[in-house]
């Protein structure tokens, strides 16, 4: 007989424990304060909504060399009944060995069998089976190092959404932007608007795990590539990655249905050169004042 979604979240706590054991050091296992608070508060009251899908990362290092490799996580309301979402990443890696790292690791867990724990064994598995993608990406760079590249590529994102408000959500916006030597900004309010500038590979991320596990309303307008020989910083229209808190558009106070004042926002286009993108984000060509 299948297991009911509380016998489920049950067995994902013990899990839970389990890799504490395992991973007791600070930063080796990251989990949100209130992840497993939530869940048991559901088991006590199971009439009520289910809580977030439970989410954590595991740092983990290969190899005699210790390369960092992190092991992201997200088990579904029935896991284990069906199979957890597992994503491993490294900086040491390239995007195509990490795309086929990750594909042989959900190949593998799907072979075991449906209603075990398996989120341990994936963790054994990537410790076992990383070291040889290290070892081809290691003779891959080496390779073009001996080639000189002449050109780089800045990529920008234009991100949009229906709104950005929580303290959460933004935290982790922003740590992703820092760790990823990002630039750009993020309008909090409604609508929500993220531009990010920098590596192709390094956007590309970023917008990944933004919308990990499942960001609803939010979409990827507009993106630009441009070329240049030489550093791409010197294309970057922001310095940083800032922080933008327009004044709200009418007597809205704090509640979570104010609109930002748009006409703020295409000033502050304007200062960055990037006019051109109103039109694309909301449909209507923004006009300002002293035109």
């Amino acid at each position: 007989m299948a297991a009911t979604v509380e016998e489920c979240l049950e067995l994902q706590l013990l899990e839970v424990e389990m890799l504490l054991s395992m991973f007791p050091k600070r930063g080796e296992f990251s989990l949100d304060a209130d992840a497993v608070p939530s869940i048991q508060r559901y088991l006590r009251n199971a009439d009520g909504a289910l809580p977030p899908q439970l989410e954590y990362r595991i740092a983990l290092e290969v190899g005699e060399a210790k390369v960092k490799v992190e092991l992201q996580v997200l088990l579904p309301h029935r896991y284990p009944q069906v199979a957890p979402q597992l994503f491993a990443r490294s900086d040491a890696l390239h995007r195509q060995q990490q795309l086929e790292l990750n594909t042989r690791l959900t190949s593998h867990i799907s072979s075991l069998d449906p209603g075990d724990l398996c989120v341990c064994e994936a963790v054994q598995w990537v410790k076992d089976n990383t070291l040889p993608f290290l070892e081809n990406c290691q003779a891959s760079s080496e390779c073009a190092a001996k080639a000189v590249r002449a050109k780089e590529m800045l990529h920008r994102m234009w991100i949009y959404s229906h709104h950005i408000y929580r303290q959460e959500l933004r935290k982790k916006i922003f740590d992703c932007a820092k760790k990823l030597n990002l630039t750009g900004f993020c309008l909090t309010g409604k609508p929500g608007v993220i531009c990010v500038e920098g590596l192709q590979e390094n956007c590309e991320e970023f917008w990944r795990v933004i919308r990990y596990p499942n960001w609803k309303h939010i979409s990827c307008k507009h993106v630009e590539n441009i070329e240049t020989e030489g550093s791409i910083d010197k294309l970057r229209l922001f310095h940083s990655f800032e922080d933008l808190q327009f004044q709200a558009h009418g007597d809205y106070g704090l509640r979570n249905d104010y609109h930002m004042d748009l006409g703020q926002f295409l000033e502050f286009l304007k200062q960055h050169q990037s006019r051109h993108i109103f039109q694309i984000l909301f449909g209507v060509e923004g006009k300002l004042s002293d035109n």
